[in-house]
């Protein structure tokens, strides 16, 4: 349901209208640029109704929280165009497939996903020594946005060990992870607007060494062995650990369930349900009097359901989430609302 409302079609409708602006006069391009964000505000506004169907009539609302938690560790925001299109599809396409899979899989599909290339301003980076930078005569140069937030918020943490250096490698690796459609970036080999592509002529060539491993593969394989690496490292399964015990548990999560979501983390080597089964398991999430405070999704949702919604009616959710302070995919920072 959630999938079918978001369907990519809206993509390349979104990519259509910026060429039509780009080619049409001086004259209708405001004309047009209102149409451009209306489509925008059309499509985020269902795909909003749609999540919020999906949360009232879901029979396994567990499942459904945790969408919502993994949605925000890998956060993107439509304040940034054209996220007000993507966000949706990104949530059905990336996170949804993959919450009772294993988190590199997700971890993956994430960063692959143009809501997430585009977010980062990854799909222009090059690499300085690639054949585009050679051929360019003002080469766009190095985006190190991605590297650093995946790094950072999505797999290791701060303060875990790694370096500027290892940040430039990685994002080295990167060049090339881009997105049809993009103004500004070659369209060779063609492809469906606003979908995935790797463009080998925008990637650093050589080997890359991240963390003290040297990573020796070819093109689009480079930056995945980074990925693979980087999702089974014991500082990622600490994170995603801390993560999951400060939203399920509290503010402060006891120890003792940080190192027991950790240990079933590396164990599995990332099995997600090996981990939500290792949460659930633990005493010190039912034991303790209740130390959280609702989010305003949450609030919104359990009110809706209990006053026996099971329909949006017509209503549109995303003007309400927002009134109540928490804007569906706009959390202002890729760090995602704060779970404290």
């Amino acid at each position: 349901m959630v999938r079918a409302a978001v369907e990519r079609h809206a993509d390349r409708r979104y990519v259509d209208a910026q060429k039509e602006v780009r080619q049409a006069g001086a004259s209708n391009a405001q004309d047009l640029r209102k149409k451009l964000r209306g489509q925008v505000q059309d499509t985020y506004r269902a795909a909003v109704n749609a999540r919020v169907q999906a949360a009232l009539v879901t029979p396994a609302p567990m499942a459904e929280r945790l969408v919502h938690f993994w949605s925000n560790h890998f956060a993107v925001s439509v304040d940034k165009m054209p996220l007000g299109v993507l966000a949706g599809a990104f949530e059905a396409e990336a996170i949804r497939p993959h919450v009772f899979g294993r988190f590199e899989d997700m971890l993956l599909a994430v960063e692959r996903h143009p809501a997430m290339l585009l977010f980062l301003d990854q799909a222009r980076s090059m690499g300085a020594d690639s054949e585009a930078a050679m051929r360019a005569a003002r080469p766009r140069g190095l985006n190190e946005n991605l590297a650093r937030e995946i790094m950072e918020l999505h797999t290791l943490g701060v303060r875990a060990g790694y370096d500027q250096q290892d940040v430039t490698e990685f994002a080295r690796a990167l060049t090339g992870w881009s997105v049809t459609g993009v103004p500004g970036v070659p369209r060779k080999g063609g492809g469906t607007p606003g979908a995935f592509v790797f463009r080998p002529a925008m990637h650093e060539p050589g080997a890359r060494q991240v963390l003290g491993q040297r990573y020796e593969q070819a093109g689009e394989a480079q930056a995945a062995a980074v990925l693979h690496h980087l999702a089974v490292q014991p500082a990622t399964a600490r994170h995603i650990a801390q993560k999951l015990a400060r939203h399920f548990v509290g503010d402060t999560p006891p120890e003792a369930v940080v190192a027991r979501l950790s240990n079933a983390f590396q164990r599995s080597g990332g099995d997600l349900p090996t981990v939500y089964r290792a949460l659930i398991e633990s005493s010190e999430a039912w034991n303790a009097p209740p130390p959280k405070f609702k989010t305003p999704w949450e609030w919104a949702v359990s009110s809706l359901r209990g006053l026996g919604w099971r329909d949006t009616g017509g209503e549109q959710m995303a003007p309400l989430l927002a009134q109540a302070g928490q804007a569906v995919w706009r959390p202002g920072s890729p760090a995602g609302y704060d779970d404290v």
